[in-house]
């Protein structure tokens, strides 16, 4: 999970305890410099890795056993980024979220043409209009969106919401509809990113990690009830897994 700068941590934090507790057998935060103290300072089972910039990133990546990386919360938004998402997408299975999507909404395409079938974008309703404008409004359905950015994007495509859609490329469609109304608090979606990362590092396709941690997702939420935080959910991922098991 790659971190934002030193004031931005927490979202990475978030995403990178759901995929540990989704049962990633390694999971470490990448860090910019000046981001080490605060997360060296919150983290134990999860790994600090320091990088400096793209290259930085690529040195990490090139440990196969790091084989899925999550981009985007807390990350920040410009060239940066688009730096960092390029080199990740070289290097393993990756899911985009947040700043790593916002990052493309004045030249999508440079992020499409850069998309494999390894990879997940998880756009909730205002992120995807940056980068597919007038999709979702021009659609007859939200299903049939999603179906296009698929195509369009060349890989897995999630669009949150009370009612997530997940497409892929070859019109294969699913709806989640088990997402309660609690998970509108701030970090939920970071723990779905890093939900996914979880289960595409443990060898799940990107259409079936997507189906699954939006569906794991939603369940710990209902779980929990009223008064839901982000920080909840990956410590309800045990028992969820459990009752499935």
């Amino acid at each position: 999970m790659v971190s934002g700068a030193g004031a931005h941590t927490g979202a990475a934090r978030l995403a990178a305890r759901a995929a540990l507790r989704v049962g990633a057998g390694l999971v470490s935060v990448a860090t910019p410099p000046d981001a080490v103290a605060v997360n060296a300072a919150h983290l134990t089972a999860i790994m600090l890795k320091p990088f400096d910039g793209p290259d930085g990133l690529g040195a990490l990546l090139a440990d196969r056993r790091l084989n899925a990386v999550a981009l985007g919360p807390g990350l920040g938004v410009g060239g940066e980024t688009r730096l960092l998402v390029d080199t990740a997408l070289k290097s393993a299975a990756v899911v985009l979220d947040a700043d790593a999507l916002t990052s493309f909404r004045d030249d999508p395409d440079a992020l499409f043409s850069r998309l494999h079938e390894r990879c997940v974008l998880t756009p909730h309703d205002g992120e995807f209009d940056r980068l597919f404008p007038g999709l979702l409004e021009q659609s007859s359905s939200k299903v049939e969106a999603a179906r296009a950015a698929a195509l369009r994007a060349g890989c897995v495509l999630l669009l949150k919401g009370s009612d997530t859609v997940v497409a892929d490329a070859t019109g294969k469609a699913a709806i989640n509809a088990n997402a309660p109304p609690t998970l509108a608090t701030a970090g939920a979606g970071d723990v779905l990113t890093g939900l996914i990362a979880g289960l595409m590092a443990q060898g799940m396709t990107g259409f079936e990690a997507a189906c699954a941690g939006a569906w794991l997702h939603g369940d710990a939420a209902a779980r929990f009830g009223p008064g839901l935080i982000a920080e909840d959910l990956p410590e309800l991922m045990p028992q969820v897994l459990k009752d499935l098991q």
